[in-house]
């Protein structure tokens, strides 16, 4: 056996009784940050269920397996936008073009599979090429030449539309019959292997929570309470089996005809998520992007290269950008002149700040668009189903940006007043 400071060291997680502190002071020491100004995705998440509550109550369908998964669908395009937005916002940047970015790179997809007969996978690639070139243009001419990213970016945002315009033509636009860029959004994955997805998903991240709390409490340093863990460990467990449970329900309305499993934008949005949170926490060239962002001149003078990480910043946004175009283009089936612009950025904006990502740059994860991007195409869905006014649409969705924006700039001031930031 192992000792510890003379004694036997405790086995498996009952070396918990070492913990800094107990489950309650976690929970309070949560809640002082929260008073402090750090509350992260709290507010989205809050709104959410309370979006939940009401129009699940105001009509009986938002809670049916089929407004579910179409609300799965309307997500999926603007959750990888704002996802690739993020980036960019981490460093107090912006990027007005994404969304006529990813409608151009549809475009080159649609074109490359029509006119071309080229595969669906060499298409989709050359699409995500495209829209890395578009990022990597303007990264160049942010870092450089030291233009600032709004007076670029809307440059590329009336340009890019330009584009659009010559390969297609004006009111004109692209079908998109490709049975696997379609099933994108219109098919299922099979009901039992949705379930060893949903499980894998569960397992994996239980794992991952109790290997990170072992190995901090083997090496002695700081770590949240074994009930914390658990608590995270039961949230993402009944989350994920809930939506599963729900999404593997028939919802058909044709008796004879059975609908069944979880839609494959979801899966394709989880892998993603979880690519882009282990590049953002785990890796160096994350936390260069966190350091720029929080303050350039000083991540300069530890080393880092901070025109190099502005322009990749924009280059991952634009390649995502591209991936949403895409998405988008598999729900509509087809790509038009009018694909990505009008208030698609707007919203995966919106999602971004919803979400809990800070427009001053050096906060945010990749999650926030998720959450965001979630009650963002809550809204839309639940006041379509009300039979609403689009206006009404327009006023809720800003009214909703505008309160994410307030408490973004008031958490900030305090951070700065309690010395958190």
């Amino acid at each position: 056996m192992t000792t510890v400071k003379g004694g036997v060291a405790d086995s498996d997680f009952a070396a918990d009784t070492h913990s800094d502190e107990t489950f309650g002071e976690a929970a309070r020491g949560y809640l002082q940050r929260v008073r402090g100004g750090d509350m992260g995705s709290l507010p989205a998440v809050l709104g959410l269920i309370v979006l939940f509550i009401v129009f699940g109550l105001a009509n009986e369908r938002f809670m049916s397996a089929l407004n579910l998964a179409n609300l799965v669908t309307q997500a999926g395009s603007i959750c990888v936008l704002a996802m690739g937005l993020i980036f960019v916002l981490l460093l107090g940047d912006i990027d007005l073009s994404a969304g006529v970015a990813g409608g151009v790179s549809a475009c080159a997809m649609a074109l490359a599979i029509t006119n071309h007969g080229w595969p669906w996978w060499a298409a989709v690639l050359a699409g995500m090429v495209c829209g890395a070139l578009i990022g990597l243009l303007i990264g160049l001419l942010r870092a450089k030449l030291g233009i600032p990213s709004f007076v670029v970016t809307l440059a590329f945002f009336l340009g890019l539309q330009g584009v659009t315009l010559k390969l297609i033509g004006e009111g004109g636009s692209v079908r998109v019959d490709d049975p696997v860029i379609r099933g994108i959004t219109i098919d299922n994955l099979p009901v039992t292997v949705g379930w060893v997805c949903a499980l894998l998903v569960v397992v994996g991240y239980a794992g991952m929570e109790l290997y990170r709390h072992r190995s901090k409490v083997a090496a002695g340093l700081h770590h949240a309470p074994f009930g914390v863990v658990a608590a995270r460990i039961v949230g993402v467990g009944a989350v994920t089996l809930g939506v599963t449970y729900l999404l593997s329900l028939n919802r058909s309305v044709n008796p004879n005809i059975q609908i069944r499993g979880i839609p494959y934008v979801l899966p394709l949005v989880g892998v993603l998520l979880i690519v882009l949170t282990f590049v953002l926490t785990r890796t160096s060239y994350g936390r260069h992007i966190y350091a720029v962002g929080g303050n350039a001149e000083a991540a300069r003078r530890a080393g880092v290269n901070v025109d190099r990480i502005r322009m990749s910043v924009f280059v991952v946004c634009s390649a995502l950008a591209a991936v949403s175009g895409i998405i988008a283009a598999s729900y509509g089936g087809k790509v038009s002149a009018s694909s990505g612009a009008g208030n698609v950025l707007l919203y995966a904006v919106g999602a971004a700040v919803i979400g809990g990502t800070s427009l001053f740059g050096g906060k945010g994860r990749a999650l926030d668009a998720v959450i965001g991007g979630v009650v963002v195409a809550t809204i839309a869905n639940g006041l379509g189903l009300l039979n609403q006014s689009s206006y009404i649409n327009f006023l809720v969705t800003g009214g909703v940006l505008l309160l994410a924006a307030s408490v973004d700039a008031i958490s900030r001031r305090r951070r700065s007043a309690t010395g958190l930031s």
